[in-house]
């Protein structure tokens, strides 16, 4: 058997989710350290405006990383499925299908996000100081968007038969680059914003070209045969229907992210900066504990293909305990130390304590937002991906906007707390319709694997 796979439809849950997720979480540690190792640097060695502009366009790369993340849902859930049923042929499929809709859309992306840059960050309210700098970070960046989307399809192939440690390894050995290269370019060349954007790109090329080629040498069904790259309309349309709506929300989430960025921005670069740390601080959480929603949806899609149907609630609701015990711990110990942590940073303390009151908004109670990434992930991985799309971008979205637009525009509440009350509040409010459709969609399905027989 493959040392590499993940036997997710026998024996102990727990154990194996682990040994999915943890590989898992410390893989999008590491690609957070892309991003965050450009903040760090250009924070100690570089200027003010140097700060808030690698800061305020961070959300545009999360926003890249997180929509292709969101797209190769479906190149997951599929190949997971068709893994449980034993079809060889069709998890073969899927991953050719899979590297062509991800070069198509990196540099897709790639090609309308440099046109419509300096539109976006207008909107976001971009200071005139921080501007230029950001334009420069953003279109040094935007090359690298292909290559991150081959990095997160592949890696999303690869965990569908549960292979999550060696993604794990071309990311620390990429991360290991970007850090060197960032403190090379910024403190021998002096090119501040422009060394660690450069440095960032560089690092995704090599992190994609490193999972290209594990795939082109496996010996299984998941081998990449360069030649058999091709779009089949089926296949695609498949991978589609179970990723756009996942990627959708996430475009969703970005649009009321963006308009709290903005409302961010309103108040100054101090304030801008201090968030900007303090969202990389956060974002460290958030990945760990999508670790497991990610195991989670792997676990159940894989079980409901291998009509295990015992296993899948087992499933839900060990991925959601896990992801709520991880949010609280890290979240809680990010608000102990936060301002050591920030410190990282900057030295400013100003900005430390501006970043201080996010981290007590949102991360000391983090895992209330992993138990509804958890059951959203979940109710996909039954094959139902519009719904709980639609209740995210409903409950938690919708509900982001309508509170930045009504009750933060009375002067009482026109400050930072009551910005960042937004969002634990609408975590609440979205978790409980997502609870009540996985209730309905579970019993869709037989209780156990006996009743099918």
């Amino acid at each position: 058997m493959d040392k590499n796979k993940i036997d997710m439809t026998s024996g102990a849950i727990l154990p194996k989710m682990l040994k999915f997720a943890l590989p898992l979480m410390l893989s999008s540690v590491l690609q957070m350290l892309f991003n965050a190792a450009d903040v760090i640097v250009v924070g100690q060695f570089g200027s003010e405006n140097s700060l808030a502009a690698v800061g305020t366009t961070g959300i545009l790369v999360s926003f890249f990383a997180n929509t292709f993340i969101g797209l190769s849902v479906g190149s997951t859930v599929l190949a997971s499925n068709y893994l449980g049923a034993g079809d060889r042929v069709g998890v073969s499929r899927i991953v050719h299908v899979t590297a062509a809709i991800s070069l198509a859309l990196g540099i897709s992306f790639m090609a309308v996000g440099s046109f419509f840059m300096k539109d976006i960050l207008t909107l976001l309210k971009a200071p005139a100081v921080v501007m230029p700098l950001a334009l420069q970070y953003i279109y040094i960046i935007m090359p690298g968007v292909p290559a991150m989307a081959v990095y997160n399809f592949g890696a999303a192939l690869l965990r569908a038969k549960g292979d999550t440690r060696r993604p794990l390894y071309y990311l620390f050995f990429a991360g290991v680059v970007n850090a060197l290269l960032n403190l090379y370019f910024v403190i021998s060349w002096h090119m501040d914003v422009a060394g660690v954007a450069l440095a960032t790109t560089i690092s995704q090329y090599i992190s994609a070209v490193l999972v290209v080629i594990c795939l082109v040498r496996e010996r299984d069904e998941f081998r990449l045969r360069l030649r058999f790259i091709r779009f089949e309309r089926r296949a695609a349309a498949r991978i589609l229907r179970v990723g756009i709506p996942a990627a959708f929300q996430s475009f969703v989430f970005y649009i009321a992210n963006f308009t709290i960025q903005a409302q961010i921005n309103t108040f100054g670069p101090v304030i801008m900066a201090g968030t900007a740390a303090a969202i990389n601080i956060e974002n460290f959480v958030w990945v760990s504990m999508n670790g497991f929603q990610q195991a989670g949806m792997t676990f159940v899609s894989q079980n409901l293909g291998a009509g295990k149907f015992e296993r899948i609630d087992k499933s839900n609701r060990t991925a959601i305990t896990c992801a709520f015990v991880t949010g609280m711990v890290l979240g809680g110990s990010v608000v102990l130390f936060g301002r050591q942590l920030l410190h990282i940073y900057t030295s400013n303390k100003q900005m430390i304590e501006a970043g201080m009151i996010r981290l007590y908004m949102l991360s000391g109670i983090y895992g209330v937002c992993g138990i509804m990434d958890c059951l959203a992930a979940n109710i996909r991985g039954l094959g139902w991906s519009t719904l709980p799309s639609v209740i995210s971008m409903v409950g938690a979205c919708g509900f982001r906007l309508l509170w930045i637009f009504t009750l933060f525009q009375l002067p009482r509440f026109h400050t930072t707390f009551w910005l960042f009350m937004t969002y634990p509040v609408s975590w609440v409010v979205t978790i409980i319709p997502l609870w009540i459709s996985y209730k309905i969609i579970r019993a869709k399905f037989p209780k156990t694997s006996e009743q099918t027989a």
